[in-house]
């Protein structure tokens, strides 16, 4: 090739990114795609009680449990008080350096308006005491706590933000991720440290008239990398903070067998135009007491004959109460409950956040391979909670990623009252995939039950109404009830002779 001919240059490669960080809370991971990008600084905000402290002391052991250097520097708590926060939590501080700037001597009357040691009075000085103390130990984690303490002695927003943005530089070069606490108390419009910051994590405590506080956390920004944006619930426990990620069913894709599978019931699967589709949702509504989770139990022993897993949440009633109803119908649960194949979970609406109750149905359905779900019931559920349009939302969330899993997820939906005026103060239906309702009935001087499928979006559904009961050998489905009128009106009318399903229970031998 001649010299003065181009050459070509492949262009070259960008540089590999560091990897991120841990938090030590697998959760807030997931959140932030595998943790935080290391050699920045950080603000994590939030009222006091929302679990900062917490956040931080995790985030320095996940650190030590690497082999990194952990410093934990305070000025709102002394170093007594959070050795007292690890022990709560079942930690020991070993390896992370506690570095206290509360003193006996700043607590005295000499020290007058500041809790800080006299030397250590002027922001200025308590900086350069935090830069020597860096310099010495040469962390790779730092936590400050708090921020509270700096802005009042800095007297001035101006000097305030020079002095973090000073602190920041000096991180930097030193190579230190930093965790820099902020309780808020200069109010919700303080925005300087959200433009210093590399990234900043919002932690909320909601409080209500009834129940305990439910928490969340937001990541506000992150720059240079993606991160699950919204609230994300999460619980303050004994061994840390536990987040749970906000669902997000187009994340949750999988290839299924969309054949219909059995009820256990022939006439049922006749009526729902094949039986229950696989990555569908089927809503049982009706009155207290008509058999709506009898019902679902049936189909669940159907299921779990198959061999298949299948995971019931109580909302309303104890365990033990159905598993009484069970057994008085003959169908089969103890010996699955005691194998792990039906997997019984009773919740508190009162205690449970909706985040919580999204990542329990994950797990049973991506590690405990169950490939049916019971909600019962809805009303429970979601009257216990605030925000009923968002919980309607996440309840879509949830119920698209049962579909997309391919699971068969049965709901139950109790509407009020018992004859004439039902009604419902939740609209599911159109979340629902298939919807059976059921209504009582007047007929021989008994109250007897109906059932009909609504519609269906996956079947060819039957349009008849057909008797339904419980028994000895659990759900019985009669013929079309072609001799009634206005049975979903709750006002049935007997035009002829059809036989009921109880009338062979009044044959008498030999009559």
């Amino acid at each position: 090739m001649p010299d003065n001919a181009p050459h070509s240059s492949a262009p070259a490669p960008a540089p590999a990114l560091p990897s991120p960080a841990s938090t030590g809370i697998s959760g807030l991971d997931n959140v932030l795609f595998g943790g935080l990008p290391p050699k920045h600084l950080y603000l994590v905000e939030g009222s006091p009680g929302t679990g900062k402290t917490t956040l931080a002391l995790q985030f320095l052991l996940c650190g030590r449990d690497k082999g990194e250097r952990g410093l934990y520097i305070t000025l709102s708590e002394t170093s007594e008080e959070l050795a007292q926060v690890a022990q709560s939590h079942g930690w020991n501080l070993n390896g992370v350096e506690v570095y206290d700037l509360v003193s006996d001597e700043g607590l005295s009357e000499d020290a007058e308006q500041t809790i800080l040691h006299p030397s250590e009075f002027e922001l200025g000085e308590t900086t350069r005491d935090v830069m020597q103390l860096v310099t010495r130990l040469k962390p790779h984690r730092v936590a400050f706590d708090s921020l509270s303490e700096l802005r009042m002695l800095a007297q001035s927003p101006l000097r305030y933000r020079r002095q973090i943005l000073a602190l920041k530089r000096f991180f930097s070069q030193q190579g230190c991720t930093v965790l820099m606490l902020d309780d808020k108390s200069a109010g919700e419009g303080d925005q300087q440290l959200h433009s210093i910051a590399h990234g900043v994590i919002h932690l909320n405590q909601n409080t209500h008239d009834y129940g305990p506080d439910k928490r969340s956390l937001r990541v506000v920004k992150l720059r240079g990398v993606q991160f699950r944006s919204g609230d994300h619930d999460f619980s303050l426990e004994r061994g840390g903070l536990v987040v749970f990620p906000r669902l997000a069913a187009g994340e949750h894709g999988r290839t299924f067998n969309p054949t219909p599978l059995s009820t256990g019931s022939a006439a049922f699967d006749a009526m729902l135009g094949g039986g229950l589709t696989p990555g569908s949702n089927l809503l049982f509504a009706g009155p207290a007491g008509v058999g709506k989770s009898t019902t679902a139990v049936s189909c669940a022993v159907a299921a779990m004959a198959r061999g298949e897993k299948v995971a019931y949440y109580l909302f309303d009633e104890g365990q033990h109460t159905l598993r009484q109803r069970a057994q008085a119908l003959g169908l089969p649960i103890e010996s699955e409950l005691a194998s792990g194949q039906f997997l019984l979970r009773s919740f508190d609406p009162a205690e449970v956040s909706p985040g919580q109750f999204a990542q329990s149905v994950r797990d049973a359905v991506e590690r405990d391979g169950v490939r049916m779900v019971v909600i019962d019931s809805l009303n429970s559920y979601m009257q216990a909670m605030p925000g009923g349009q968002f919980l309607l939302l996440q309840m879509h969330e949830l119920l698209a990623y049962l579909n997309q899993q391919g699971i068969v997820t049965l709901v139950i939906l109790s509407l009020h009252g018992t004859v004439s005026d039902i009604r419902s103060d939740i609209d599911l239906s159109y979340l629902s995939d298939a919807m059976v309702y059921y209504r009582y009935f007047e007929a021989g001087g008994s109250v007897l039950k109906a059932i009909t499928v609504i519609k269906s979006r996956t079947l060819q559904h039957e349009s008849t109404i057909r008797e339904f009961r419980l028994g000895a050998a659990g759900v019985e489905i009669g013929e079309p009830l072609t001799d009634f009128q206005g049975i979903l009106a709750g006002a049935a009318h007997y035009g002829g002779r059809q036989a009921l399903l109880g009338d062979a229970d009044n044959v008498t031998p030999g009559g």
